[in-house]
């Protein structure tokens, strides 16, 4: 089939989809159609402009900031995270960036980012707009959607400083797994040695490079002092509790492009179907608890004290989110916050 005939097929199949389910999600119509989100964007509509970024990608976010208020969502398989707010100042590198503030608190690791796109669609009310990036599979790593307060002249600004040819994607198969050394090639003794060295929560993914340990593997060995496995319920509970004291709490979701934190409280809980979600004003979180496999309660010694953390995976290993106490270095953990996880791992050892 020519490009052209596959571009047909897929513009039609697209239609009939879109005709039966108008409200289907980008991720879940990519999947129907067994293409990836970033090749259904490039594929467009009669009812959507696409303008293609070039790769100059701390650039543009470090151009976001003029955009006012925007909405800021990062994903992975199980779990969505928005935050609106205004983008900080970028710190960093061209691989590597910062940005820390109140409201947007992102980690990005620019390696990953492929493909990026600019995005005018009509709708009822009018028009949406939003900036979109990919990686090299063409999974969805961040995008950022206009609000009613955010400043159309200065995404155009943007779009026209970054735009880029129309090119054909060229979508990667992901990359081949390493299979990871079993239990008994690790030195345990070494390792929980190492992990009460700790003097910063940040060198958590060091120590597990130096002992090449995956991290749920590393939480299974670790002991019962410093990681213990609670009821995926756990989520939930921790969530509700939060919220009914009023106990600003840390939200981190992340893929290998992006991590995105949430801090503060949280208020309005919903269940819906498989998803838990949490619907306030100026955070969203939606998150599949039927994909979720395990749950952990996490303790990591500090200069500042004990950190103590909610680690939630999938049957795969994928860390799917992480939850912490409202703090900052150089700050002890929320008491508060080490009071909703003692009652999780009492209830369990109950």
């Amino acid at each position: 089939m020519s490009t052209s005939s596959r571009t047909d097929a897929l513009a039609a199949r697209r239609a009939e989809i879109l005709a039966a389910e108008p409200r289907l999600r980008a991720r879940d119509l990519a999947q129907r159609l067994d293409i990836s989100e970033a090749e259904l964007v490039a594929l467009g509509h009669d009812d959507v402009d696409v303008t293609p970024l070039r790769a100059e990608w701390a650039a543009i976010i470090a151009t976001v900031p003029a955009l006012g208020r925007v909405m800021a969502l990062t994903r992975n398989e199980h779990v969505v995270h928005e935050r609106k707010g205004i983008y900080g100042t970028l710190e960093g590198n061209a691989h590597v960036g910062l940005i820390v503030g109140e409201d947007i608190d992102l980690r990005i690791f620019f390696s990953h980012w492929k493909s990026g796109f600019a995005l005018t669609e009509r709708i009822e009310s009018g028009f949406r707009r939003s900036l979109q990036f990919f990686d090299a599979q063409g999974t969805a790593i961040h995008k950022i959607w206009l609000t009613g307060d955010s400043s159309i002249e200065a995404f155009d600004l943007l779009v026209a400083k970054f735009s880029a040819p129309v090119a054909p994607l060229a979508i990667e198969p992901p990359a081949a797994s390493k299979p990871g050394l079993a239990d008994t090639e690790i030195d345990v003794e070494g390792f929980r040695a190492a992990w009460d060295a700790l003097k910063d929560t940040h060198q958590f993914h060091g120590l597990l490079n130096k002992f090449k340990l995956e991290r749920l593997q590393a939480l299974r060995l670790a002991g019962e002092t410093r990681a213990r496995r609670v009821p995926v319920s756990a989520l939930r509970a921790a969530l509700e509790t939060s919220a009914s004291r009023k106990l600003p709490i840390m939200v981190f979701v992340g893929n290998p492009g992006m991590i995105q934190i949430h801090t503060g409280p949280v208020e309005n809980l919903k269940a819906a179907g498989p998803w838990f979600n949490v619907m306030d004003e100026a955070f969203n979180l939606h998150l599949n608890e039927a994909a979720l496999d395990s749950a952990w309660v996490v303790w990591k010694p500090t200069e500042d004290g004990t950190v103590t953390s909610l680690e939630l995976f999938d049957a795969g290993g994928l860390l799917a989110a992480t939850l912490f106490g409202k703090r900052k270095p150089g700050m002890a953990e929320d008491e508060g916050w080490r009071a909703v996880v003692s009652g999780l791992t009492e209830r369990e050892a109950a």
